[in-house]
């Protein structure tokens, strides 16, 4: 695919919109290759920790949907790293074109500078805002506007499960089930 191809998988509701991204939620950014590196090193210690914690949770006995919220996290975030580190050496750019895996020119970006792949959209409901509205008048509104990957899908159910069942996953009680 290329940079903005789509396929309409269930009508308007579900959509595979082929984007990019530099790798932060929403298509968020810091600054030039020193942005990039900092993210990108970043990410990396953050997986490191969460791998060190998920052990350290393993040798804790601690609450199993507690560790498996962590470990959607964990496989989230290290997916995103994966796509970011390499992604830009073996594809080519993807703007109007199909991007090719192996060129022989080499790939768009080098190590750690790549990009992270969205396809997921799903703009469940569109309108526009009413002329009433000060801000917003008439503008096109979208709910669920942002396109996303299975790794951010994976953190974000990991974490909506924490907030979900801090409750279970955080009481010391014994006689709370598990």
């Amino acid at each position: 695919m290329f940079i903005g191809q789509e396929y309409r998988v269930i009508g308007d509701w579900f959509v595979i919109h082929f984007t990019e991204n530099n790798g932060m939620a929403f298509g968020m950014e810091l600054g030039g290759d020193f942005g990039k590196i900092a993210l990108s090193i970043f990410r990396i210690l953050a997986v490191a920790a969460i791998g060190y914690y998920i052990f350290h949770l393993n040798k804790k006995n601690a609450r199993l949907g507690f560790m498996l919220s962590m470990s959607l996290i964990f496989a989230g975030a290290f997916g995103n790293i994966i796509d970011s580190a390499f992604y830009g050496l073996i594809f080519n750019d993807s703007y109007h074109q199909i991007a090719t895996l192996f060129p022989e020119s080499g790939g768009y970006s080098s190590f750690l500078h790549g990009k992270v792949v969205d396809m997921l959209y799903f703009p469940v409901v569109k309108g526009h805002f009413p002329d009433w509205m000060p801000i917003w008048k008439n503008e096109q509104f979208i709910f669920f506007r942002p396109v996303f990957n299975i790794a951010d899908s994976s953190i974000f159910i990991g974490v909506f499960f924490i907030i979900l069942f801090q409750k279970r996953f955080f009481n010391t009680n014994k006689h709370v089930d598990e």
